[in-house]
């Protein structure tokens, strides 16, 4: 498996926006396709943040996940965050999103980043827990009831 950047591959770009519309989109009000898709070219990014990082195998885009600033309003003192972490569904179950997190985690030490924060509808944890990454508090945000976790990298 390989992992590239986004803004190298910006015409997969509205796979990445259908892929996130279509997991997220009832969760934003007022989004659409466009949005979404609108929304990625801020993450073309190659040497700074935000960036998306494609899970890529034999010419097949496996999933995604993105590094950002900032994402939940609530917490401004929470810089780093991981997100967008998606898995097309012929592909999961055999260990993607666990590749694409540690990858993350790899990226964002290179970047001299501390801690990242990520936000997951999974209440228990899952994946994440498994990997090391810590609960901090269980909020409503957005009307969505998530699990805020994160890790300390360096």
């Amino acid at each position: 498996m390989d992992f590239i950047k986004l803004g190298c591959k910006k015409e997969i770009k509205p796979l990445i926006a259908k892929w996130y519309f279509d997991q997220w989109g009832k969760n934003i009000q007022d989004s659409t396709l466009l949005s979404f898709n609108r929304k990625l070219e801020d993450y073309l990014n190659i040497d700074h943040i935000p960036f998306v990082i494609l899970a890529i195998e034999d010419d097949t885009v496996l999933g995604a996940a993105h590094i950002r600033f900032h994402e939940m309003t609530i917490y401004p003192e929470k810089t780093h965050w991981l997100g967008g972490v998606y898995v097309d569904k012929p592909h999961r179950a055999k260990g993607v999103a666990t590749s694409l997190v540690k990858h993350m985690e790899e990226l964002a030490i290179s970047l001299n980043i501390m801690t990242l924060h990520l936000q997951t509808e999974n209440l228990t944890g899952g994946l994440y827990a498994a990997l090391g990454w810590q609960p901090d508090e269980q909020v409503n945000y957005n009307g969505v009831d998530v699990l805020v976790m994160s890790k300390q990298l360096i």
